[in-house]
């Protein structure tokens, strides 16, 4: 999805309320810029994840859930982690250290009427996530993706062509950020178990 995109199609019915909250602070910064002149500049982020996450196994997004999912699993010897879904959905995500790094440079390399995507232009299975994030926890039992829950929008991508062909790049690859995400979860819930299973309730991983 393209900057010139936005409001071009329905919203997504599950996200509503918050879409129209974000943008509403998109357009109130054009309508600043064009009735006072004034410089404000908005971005528009992809999926974001890394420290400081919220891990809360029914309210957190998917890597950061799937992180915790699988760190119970892993010490509390459950054989399996389930996951909702196929795990064929597609998903961009971006560390937040880049999103912070990619604000800075916005600022000091852009001015103009729209908004920035910011994304890291790569995109990555919800299954294909979900055992790199096993991979760095060392967990080695069985990824289970249960068919018969949602999966969600097939695909979420952002075009970001126009921050990157202004010299931006990301500097984080998926494996190193979900190492560092992983090392500050283990920070801020050092034991070994937590209050839920590995098992129940499923996780929902179309976020």
């Amino acid at each position: 999805m393209s900057e010139d995109q936005l409001l071009t199609g329905e919203l997504e019915p599950t996200n509503e309320w918050y879409a129209v909250a974000k943008i509403a602070g998109l357009k109130l910064c054009e309508a600043y810029r064009r009735q006072y002149g004034s410089d404000f500049i908005s971005v528009m982020p992809t999926n974001l994840y890394g420290p400081g996450d919220n891990y809360h196994p029914d309210h957190s997004h998917v890597l950061p859930a799937l992180i915790r999912r699988v760190h119970e699993a892993k010490h509390q010897g459950a054989p399996t982690v389930t996951v909702w879904g196929t795990g064929t959905p597609r998903r961009e995500f971006l560390f937040v250290d880049d999103l912070a790094d990619a604000c800075v440079f916005v600022l000091e390399h852009y001015t103009g009427d729209s908004h920035l995507n910011v994304g890291s232009g790569e995109e990555v299975t919800i299954a294909d996530a979900a055992k790199l994030i096993a991979e760095v926890i060392d967990y080695k039992g069985k990824l289970i993706f249960d068919a018969s829950r949602p999966d969600g929008t097939p695909r979420k991508l952002l075009e970001s062509s126009r921050l990157m062909e202004m010299g931006w790049r990301p500097r984080t690859s998926l494996l190193e950020g979900l190492k560092l995400t992983y090392s500050d979860f283990m920070t801020r819930f050092p034991k070994r178990a937590l209050s839920r299973t590995a098992q129940t309730p499923s996780l929902y991983a179309s976020k």
